[in-house]
């Protein structure tokens, strides 16, 4: 009979624990890749106004040269880099949108070459559904559509609808906004639906973004009304982001307010009511809450479209509105204030550090 001396058992005991660990670590491996296949990720900012031409020249110190700087390093590794981009990317015409001396009218015109900045930053599609999208008529439409294409950044204006073909998913993106003329209004909730309703019949996936909602620090709640601001009807932000939900959209990202706005999970489907100013330079309000930002952080599921879960990065505007990281969280506390109070207890947590996690409890809004 053969023994098996200490030093050989020790032997064997050390292989199998060598096997069992390869084991779980490829195991685990494969478990996180089947995971990260079957996921969206998106990131998204508001509202982007990188300096003006009009009525006078406002550009930032360098011809704008790194205003991303501080942050870009928050876009790599996302299927999806969402922004708004407030005004055209347009050299040269005219604007007839505001009336001389007007207090509540402002137009802007951003030069061509500021979308190579867009570009460095990692953006791979931009809303321009908004109320400076007629800022230049339709030739500022056109030239900011020619720009962006000519940088392989994707365009939502107007009626243009953006694709993406992720993991094998088609994924839709459409813009709505309060604005005339815009074709597609966030005051007409049933053709909403409508338009919705036939993208998820062709598509996997659907992202509603929206410019709606009153503006400033006094428009910080969301309410389940009309929002008149400036004499104009900016929608029923709730009724309609919930709206485009029931009818098929996997994803709603508001901005217009110039504010944060309450975040809310909404039939295990994400809604951000506002992702506020990101990049203003020179002719916005950065004073108090409007100077406070997010990039916005969420993976989405390609299967379900139910929200996975996310981070809120806290950011703030400095030197005129240029973004950087906020290391005091403000961010992270102002939407964790306005979420409890305008939404209550959901289905959503969102923690200290700006993680925002699914709380596993049932619930109905």
């Amino acid at each position: 009979m053969t023994k098996t001396s200490p030093m050989n058992t020790g032997g064997l005991l050390n292989k199998s624990l060598f096997f069992f660990w390869l084991a779980l670590f490829v195991f685990i491996s494969f478990c996180l890749g089947q995971a990260a296949e079957n996921v969206l990720s998106i990131t998204a900012v508001g509202d982007i106004m990188m300096g003006t031409t009009y009525p006078e020249a406002v550009l930032p110190p360098n011809d704008g040269a790194g205003i991303f700087g501080s942050v870009k390093s928050n876009f790599s590794a996302s299927d999806i880099v969402f922004g708004n981009l407030e005004g055209p990317l347009v050299d040269n015409g005219k604007s007839d949108k505001c009336q001389k001396h007007s207090r509540m009218c402002f137009a802007f015109s951003t030069p061509t070459r500021y979308a190579n900045y867009l570009k460095d930053a990692g953006f791979n599609v931009l809303n321009f559904a908004n109320n400076h999208s007629f800022d230049f008529g339709g030739k500022g439409i056109q030239s900011t559509v020619e720009t962006l294409d000519a940088l392989s950044i994707r365009s939502i204006a107007a009626d243009k609808i953006e694709h993406f073909d992720v993991k094998g998913k088609r994924v839709a993106l459409v813009g709505f906004s309060f604005s005339s003329p815009s074709p597609y209004s966030i005051n007409d909730i049933t053709a909403a639906k409508q338009i919705v309703s036939d993208l998820k019949a062709s598509n996997d996936l659907v992202i509603v973004s929206f410019h709606g909602g009153a503006e400033g620090k006094q428009s910080l709640h969301i309410l389940n009304t009309n929002e008149i601001f400036a004499g104009e009807n900016r929608g029923n932000v709730i009724a309609f982001s919930r709206a485009m939900i029931d009818t098929g959209a996997d994803l709603v990202l508001g901005h217009g307010p110039h504010v944060l706005r309450a975040v809310e999970l909404y039939k295990n489907k994400l809604i951000v009511y506002s992702l506020g100013n990101f990049l203003t330079y020179g002719r916005f309000n950065i004073a108090d809450e409007n100077r406070f930002s997010i990039i916005l952080k969420a993976n989405i599921s390609l299967v379900t479209g139910d929200f996975a879960d996310g981070k809120i990065i806290p950011v703030r505007l400095v030197n005129r509105g240029i973004p950087e990281p906020d290391p005091d969280n403000t961010a992270v506390k102002l939407i964790q204030e306005l979420t409890a109070k305008d939404i209550g207890r959901g289905d959503l947590i969102i923690t200290a550090e700006g993680a925002l996690e699914k709380s596993n409890k049932d619930h109905e809004l």
